[in-house]
């Protein structure tokens, strides 16, 4: 992400991470998605520190699967004023938000994704002063949520995933309010009313009903917006954050080709690093050449060729392979 302020901004972050990652396993079996590693840190540090970078530091983290494993590692990392409120059943990104509705103050709300990474300066979506939301053209948008605008300038109508394309303006998951209370009670008459789409309360169809009741909307452009939610997606937002920012550690017996991230605290012997490779705390590489992939927090690998791979936390690996996707505490032998 890009950071402009490090003021402090009397905003409230509202974070949802609860749902389970199904596309991720075998790695969400033991871990929650949002703590899955990508350049380094899992991906709610990522979003964390862009929301301490902006000046950000009050939120609101919706939990659910494995809700004890995020809040014990926020808690760990960081000294935010946080409030975990966990979603019992996942009915919509609309109910999500509904259940950390007493969170809500008179602070504008900053509602962010926990499963996608953005390279965008924040502070577009708040200096108009009105709400605002996050979109990106994209070339399909019949996955998305869209946004029509009026001939003044201002949002009309959302769309939840349209099946004839009306706008190829996107919802990337970026939603800044400046109405809490009028966000609060759409929130309510959705959930009173058992108003849902595609069975889900959804949010877009809570933000409508602030458009129908005169709440002004603009949106601010989102270049970049990377999804973490499938393997080939998080290997792709690895690369991403790589680009950005590699980091430079030399040994005397092993080679790193940048841009690749290795942590302080891992040990490399005998080995070739990257490029677009990022090796995690405590981690191990011996005698192995990796290339596009991702070792994870106390991952050991020994007398490997691995390319475009994800190892898991504490997974062990010893022998020869091309690609592969290992889960946590997981022990592959082929030597």
């Amino acid at each position: 992400m890009i950071y402009q302020s490090f003021k402090k901004i009397d905003m409230r972050a509202i974070i949802p991470v609860a749902g389970v990652g199904t596309r991720l396993r075998p790695h969400t079996y033991s871990l929650p998605k949002v703590l899955l590693n990508v350049a380094g840190k899992p991906i709610l540090a990522h979003i964390l520190d862009a929301l301490q970078q902006q000046g950000i530091e009050k939120a609101t983290i919706i939990t659910g699967y494995m809700g004890e494993l995020v809040e014990e590692f926020v808690r760990k990392r960081y000294k935010l004023d946080v409030t975990f409120v966990e979603q019992g059943q996942l009915l919509g990104l609309g109910h999500a938000i509904w259940t950390a509705k007493d969170t809500f103050d008179e602070s504008p709300l900053m509602i962010i994704l926990g499963d996608t990474i953005f390279d965008v300066d924040l502070s577009l979506a708040f200096k108009s002063g009105i709400s605002s939301l996050g979109v990106k053209e994209v070339d399909d948008p019949r996955r998305f949520g869209v946004v029509m605008n009026g001939a003044d300038g201002y949002i009309q109508k959302l769309i939840e995933k349209p099946e004839t394309p009306v706008s190829n303006l996107a919802l990337v998951g970026l939603y800044y309010i400046s109405n809490p209370a009028l966000l609060k009670e759409s929130l309510e008459t959705l959930i009173n009313n058992d108003i849902r789409t595609r069975g889900e309360y959804q949010l877009t169809d809570a933000l409508q009903l602030m458009i129908d009741k005169g709440e002004k909307f603009n949106t601010f452009p989102v270049e970049g917006w990377y999804d973490c939610g499938k393997p080939e997606t998080l290997l792709s937002t690895n690369r991403f954050l790589l680009d950005r920012k590699p980091t430079e550690r030399k040994f005397k017996d092993s080679v790193i080709i940048q841009p690749s991230y290795v942590s302080d605290k891992a040990i490399i012997e005998r080995s070739v690093i990257g490029p677009y490779t990022s090796v995690a705390d405590d981690a191990v590489v011996i005698d192995s050449i990796i290339q596009d992939s991702i070792i994870s927090y106390g991952a050991k690998v020994t007398k490997s060729m691995l390319v475009d791979s994800i190892v898991g936390n504490n997974a062990e690996l010893n022998g020869h392979f091309h690609r592969l996707n290992i889960g946590n505490s997981s022990t592959i032998d082929h030597s």
